[in-house]
């Protein structure tokens, strides 16, 4: 369990269909965590009477103190267990507290941890060197109690905002899992569509924060369709004008609802414009040709795919041929982007290709019309 939460999960969720709350949540995020269990900070330091100082000093503030002599018993300390907060000397055993400052920072794992680092060595060049090494913050000891307990707090409000926006980020992934499972017919859907626009996106060569946003975009994009009603999102019949115009509402809402996220900023224009056609028919913006994004074009394919290999309740699925030969059709109507259809359809049909991610991609593709 995290030790920071959103202080009403449900409260948050219910809001999720407006943009002023959300704003509030992606602005303000501190105001929305909570303590739900004690801060765990790890005193890294080759002198017991320097942590015994540091732990005495920071006991009122109710934290959770894991001790290590050397950087060897701290990484394996980092790798087993959750911590909060690091402090540590600028000189270790075995390696500088500038050296393992650097090793945490260019660890994925721990690159957000924030680190404090002490020293009794006075000099300005001395600081540099320990905040150029990714140090947060850098104390001069003996420091006083108070300016020790307010950067300890202020990193540790720090570290809580950032939980936050993640278990933010986490809700709306749920929530766009939940759109998902309002409709039987789309079980699935938004992981298979992730699959596919990553696969492609590897095959053009983009790089890996495009290919996280198309992954993340697969789950998110119809995500605007939660303050879409039951009685549209799965009538049976064709839509009359104004059920249209509500349905085409989503792409707007669901940029609405990601927008305050910054990890979703390149998510944004997925969510947007995968209806926009390459002919300018397209919804909302009626973007044409290259004006639509890459990434929203990609996805589009992708989505378009599923949609024709599945059942849905308005139609009966296509086999992954007729699917394929339908996205064909639409490139060459001006519809989908000509060049990135063949590339997508290559990419299911080649078998002289034995990736095991093809492989894969043909399964899925296959097991669309059993489900």
């Amino acid at each position: 369990m995290n030790r920071f939460r959103l202080a009403d999960s449900d409260l948050v969720m219910a809001s999720l269909t407006t943009a002023a709350p959300l704003a509030a949540i992606g602005e303000h995020v501190e105001l929305f965590t909570v303590l739900e269990m004690e801060p765990r900070i790890l005193l890294v330091d080759g002198v017991e009477l320097n942590r015994r100082v540091v732990k005495a000093t920071l006991n009122a503030i109710g934290a959770q103190f894991i001790e290590a002599m050397r950087p060897s018993e701290a990484y394996q300390i980092l790798k087993n267990e959750r911590i909060d907060l690091v402090i540590c000397d600028m000189f270790l055993p075995e390696q500088n507290g500038m050296e393992f400052c650097r090793v945490l920072k260019a660890n994925r794992a721990t690159q957000l941890l924030p680190v404090l680092m002490l020293t009794s060595v006075q000099g300005s060049e001395h600081e540099v060197e320990g905040l150029t090494s990714g140090a947060d913050e850098y104390l001069l000891q003996p420091a006083h109690p108070s300016v020790l307990k307010a950067r300890v707090l202020s990193m540790l409000r720090h570290k809580a905002a950032l939980d936050s926006l993640d278990e933010v980020e986490g809700i709306l992934f749920t929530l766009a899992q939940a759109v998902e499972e309002r409709d039987k017919c789309t079980s699935d859907h938004c992981r298979r569509l992730s699959y596919f626009s990553v696969e492609l996106g590897i095959r053009l060569g983009l790089g890996r924060n495009d290919l996280l946003a198309l992954h993340r975009g697969g789950y998110l994009h119809d995500i605007g369709k939660i303050g879409i009603p039951d009685s549209i999102l799965n009538k049976a019949g064709e839509l009359t004008d104004d059920e249209w115009r509500i349905m085409r509402s989503h792409v707007i809402r669901g940029e609405e609802i990601c927008r305050p996220m910054k990890s979703l900023e390149h998510v944004l224009p997925i969510v947007r414009h995968h209806h926009e056609k390459w002919d300018g028919t397209g919804y909302p913006d009626r973007l044409k040709g290259e004006e639509i994004p890459l990434l929203a074009r990609i996805l589009q394919i992708a989505d378009v795919f599923d949609a024709l290999s599945s059942e849905r309740s308005y139609k009966k699925a296509l086999t992954m041929d007729q699917a394929c030969r339908q996205l064909e059709k639409e490139a060459k109507a001006g519809w989908r982007d000509p060049e990135l259809v063949p590339l997508f359809v290559n990419m299911l049909e080649n078998e002289d290709d034995e990736s095991k991610m093809s492989r894969n991609l043909r399964a899925i593709a296959g097991v669309v019309n059993e489900s």
